[in-house]
């Protein structure tokens, strides 16, 4: 709906600042002053302190981190690699089958994690793909979680391309490898660059199928959050959350900065 006046505008954005600042910034501003907090008997905190970040700045803590950061990598690079490959593949079927394959990429975010948790315990528990008890189950499981947001978003950055440049690049005598290595994937970098970003904070702050799957050796900090907070700790749980946000803020910056790398163009030597 446009909003023409001066007056309604200010209006919309109002509202729009209000449930933000409500929605968003108010529970992050309150996670962010937990962590801090020494007691919170008030409105505000009564006092402030260091304590809690010094723990979860331990030892155990950052190996958590580690462990969650290893995950979200390993399981955003499989997630990426392969819905990037299935949303090229699929581009070039026929809608009815591109529609079916659309539909079986969506359907783990169609059920709770849980369910894709259980699914992955059953399933591999036994013989001869036996991956309970290690870190692979986990990252296998946040890796199917998070597919679908890598295909679709692989998928819409295709629908936008000019089927007529690859068409070009044939007809000068490309063959389609290299087509695509020189023509689409360059142009597809930044969807690529964006769908391994949303895969990866997605897999930061996973825990519904990572908590039925993690063996003791491989705990990420989400399940020590939950821990925390679960025995009541709010304020070492705030704390573990800052390090957490902290941390994924850091490896998004890392990976925006190399998805901005430049692909060289195609040149004159390499259309043979």
């Amino acid at each position: 709906m446009l909003v023409w006046s001066r007056r309604s505008r200010w209006g919309v954005l109002t509202v729009f600042g209000a449930l933000f600042g409500m929605i968003l910034l108010a529970p992050l501003l309150i996670v962010v002053l937990a962590a801090f907090a020494s007691e919170w008997n008030s409105v505000l905190p009564g006092g402030l302190t260091t304590t809690h970040l010094q723990a979860a700045l331990s030892a155990d803590n950052l190996a958590s981190l580690s462990v969650s950061i290893q995950t979200a990598l390993l399981s955003g690079a499989a997630a990426v690699l392969v819905g990037t490959a299935a949303a090229l593949s699929a581009a070039r079927l026929p809608p009815m089958l591109r529609r079916t394959v659309d539909l079986l990429f969506h359907l783990p975010v169609a059920v709770p994690s849980v369910v894709v948790g259980l699914g992955m315990l059953v399933a591999f528990s036994q013989p001869p793909v036996l991956l309970n008890g290690t870190r692979w189950i986990v990252i296998a499981a946040q890796a199917v979680l998070v597919l679908a947001f890598a295909y679709s978003t692989v998928s819409a950055a295709l629908l936008r391309l000019d089927p007529g440049l690859a068409q070009i690049a044939g007809s000068l005598g490309a063959r389609p490898t290299h087509v695509l290595r020189r023509v689409e994937l360059p142009l597809l970098l930044p969807a690529i660059a964006a769908a391994a970003s949303l895969s990866v904070a997605l897999c930061m702050g996973e825990l519904g199928a990572t908590i039925m799957l993690y063996p003791a050796s491989w705990r990420t900090l989400p399940i020590s959050i939950f821990g925390l907070s679960d025995r009541g700790d709010t304020f070492l749980a705030s704390a573990d959350t800052l390090v957490l946000l902290l941390g994924t803020y850091l490896l998004l910056t890392v990976i925006s900065g190399a998805g901005r790398v430049r692909i060289p163009r195609l040149s004159h030597r390499s259309r043979h």
